[in-house]
This record gives structure tokens, sequence and C-alpha cells, in this order.
């Protein structure tokens, strides 16, 4: 029992993620509310239970942009998310009056004015461990905060300074991720098993956990 409830608190993020659109389904259904008016923009960052597409545009077989994904989504058009319609994160930012889609960072055809209502830089396949993005040549965490700091810079460009503060003080920022790091990697791979028992291997993810934080 101490075991199983250590492996799941470097899911707490997504666990809690996911409450967020369960409270939202049992109040009613899913529309704009104007109590949030106030968040600006969500930025979002972790694999491919939030990543809406940004794995079209990286070398990688981590792609979700091909039937049946996608089948039940507008014009049932696959976009690159892992899923037959709206990622969790669609559902949050239209629930809370942000926009009805979160885009992926990496889309060139991106304008300012959704850029300045946030994106998602999550990449299918990536985790808290270095080595899990590795293995299926997707975008890891430090990569996704390095395009975050490239996000800030294309918008001072456009609106100035003081505006792109203004925007992200008022942002949500959500982190999905660490699922992969124990399926595709630990479990699967014999790397990261001849170091770490999986206690250690735990503590280690979680420590890589607290620098994406920080």
């Amino acid at each position: 029992m101490e075991s199983c409830h250590k492996f799941s608190f470097p899911l707490l993020t997504l666990l809690s993620l996911y409450v967020l659109f369960f409270v939202a389904h049992a109040e009613g259904s899913l529309t704009p509310r104007p109590f949030n008016n106030k968040i600006t923009a969500a930025f979002v960052f972790g694999d491919s239970t939030v990543d809406p597409g940004n794995n079209n545009y990286v070398k990688t077989l981590f792609r979700g942009n091909f039937p049946p994904y996608g089948k039940d989504f507008r014009d049932h058009v696959p976009t690159g998310r892992f899923t037959n319609g709206k990622l969790s994160t669609d559902l949050i930012v239209s629930y809370i009056g942000i926009k009805e889609y979160l885009p992926p960072y990496l889309d060139p055809n991106l304008s300012i004015e959704e850029l300045m209502t946030g994106v998602s830089f999550a990449s299918a396949g990536s985790g808290f461990d270095p080595l899990t993005p590795q293995i299926s040549s997707v975008i890891s965490l430090p990569k996704q905060l390095e395009y975050f700091k490239e996000y800030k810079n294309r918008l001072q460009s456009a609106i100035g300074n003081r505006r792109t503060e203004a925007i992200i003080k008022e942002s949500v920022f959500l982190i999905s991720c660490g699922t992969n790091d124990f399926v595709v990697n630990y479990f699967t791979l014999p790397i990261r098993r001849k170091s770490y028992t999986v206690s250690a291997y735990q503590q280690f993810v979680l420590q890589s956990f607290k620098q994406v934080l920080q």
C-alpha cells in the first residue's frame, strides 16, 4: 500500500488536472463561466495527455495525426491530439472562458491573437526523466521551457514587455506528465532498472519534477 501511494505522487499534477475536468462536468455543461475572466491565458507542458499536435512538427513516430484520432473532433480531423475529440486542457480552457481549443505552440500558422491567449508546449512521449523523450525522439520538458522563453520573446516583440508580462501574470500553468517515465522507459527498457529500484526511480522522477517547477 505504501509503495502504491509513492508511485502515484509524481502524477499528482495529472490527477489534479482531471479533477478540474470532472468538477466542471459535475457543474453542468462545459460552457464559458464568468467567474474566471481574470485568467488571460493558459500554458501547458507535458506529454500525450495534453499535446494538441506539437509532434506533427517533430521527426518522431509518436504522432496522432491520423484516423481514428479526431473522429469526434471538429470536422472529424485528426489534429495530432491522442484522442477521438478534445483534450482535457481544451475542455478546461473552454470552460473557464479563454478559448475553445488550446493550440500547439509549434503550429507555424498561429496568429499573435492566438498566442496571447495561450498555447501548449507538450509533446507526446515526453517525461520528467531526460532519457524518456530521447527514446521517442520527442520534445523534452527542458526544451518545452525553452520554447516558453521563445514564446515570451515573440510576444514581447509584437505587443511590448508590459502587455506580455501582464498576460503571463494572470495566466494559468498546467503540467501533465510522468506516465511515460514508467510505461515507455522504466518498465520497457533495462537501462534505468539496472541503476534504480522502483522506489529509487520514483524519487528520481520526483526530483526531476521539482527541477521543472523551479
